[in-house]
């Protein structure tokens, strides 16, 4: 079964942080957007899409007992620790972190002379009281042309690993390209047309900023129509999957 979100229907919101101004397409019911259709997808809990204006701080705030990954989209993002630790990503790189116990953080654009765009990922853990650790790596386009690329997997050994049944992938499709990817039983797939496209999708079409949740699939077919950037999550649906 696929379920397509178009653009519209996903929850939009702007406001004030630290030195600017942020944009942010939530897919999941976050923060004061609230929707008992959309609460998460097995583990994957929070699939924010988030702008950041030159110069912009999301504060220092805590965590605990989740794991995140975050994939910048354009820009340069720079993430923080309550010791002032962390990392610079630029465009199609990724970060992992394990929250476990517990740790305060910021996400910042690193630019102040250009907007900063990043998707942020929250995935419920397989297990407890983990250690805090942060992880990322850097990656170039030529690495996801016209291929699926697993960022975080616990199945491929080039990939960051995760504490949970998750795995997220990414992929620039050029024109006239496609690809495949074989579902595991129990398993479905969150897509996002992250830029570009159209797309379809085991033959649904799929515009910029829309989405598509499939479950029950034994594969997913993506064709591009145009050059398109995706994400793809696939996640085991051992919890509630609505």
């Amino acid at each position: 079964m696929i379920t397509v979100r178009p653009p519209e229907s996903i929850f939009t919101v702007d406001g004030r942080i630290g030195h600017g101004t942020f944009h942010g397409r939530w897919h999941f019911s976050f923060d004061m957007y609230r929707d008992p259709e959309h609460t998460h997808f097995g583990p994957l809990r929070v699939f924010n899409d988030d702008t950041l204006s030159p110069g912009a701080v999301w504060p220092l705030h805590p965590h605990r007992e989740i794991e995140v990954v975050t994939y910048c989209a354009s820009g340069e993002f720079r993430h923080e620790d309550e010791h002032g630790k962390g990392g610079i990503l630029r465009k199609g790189w990724v970060q992992h972190t394990t929250v476990g116990t517990g740790l305060f953080h910021s996400e910042i654009n690193n630019r102040p002379d250009e907007p900063m765009r990043f998707i942020q990922m929250w995935f419920f853990p397989d297990q407890p009281e983990l250690s805090p650790s942060v992880e990322q790596k850097a990656l170039e386009r030529e690495e996801r042309t016209d291929r699926l690329l697993p960022l975080v997997s616990n199945h491929h050994p080039e990939a960051l690993r995760i504490h949970a049944d998750a795995e997220v992938l990414c992929a620039f499709l050029t024109s006239g390209h496609e690809v495949v990817h074989l579902l595991r039983d129990g398993h479905g797939v969150y897509l996002y047309v992250l830029e570009g496209g159209p797309v379809a999708v085991n033959g649904q079409a799929l515009p910029a900023l829309g989405a598509a949740k499939l479950t029950d699939e034994p594969q997913i077919r993506i064709a591009a129509r145009n050059d398109a950037e995706l994400l793809l999550v696939v996640v085991g649906l051992g919890r509630a999957s609505r």
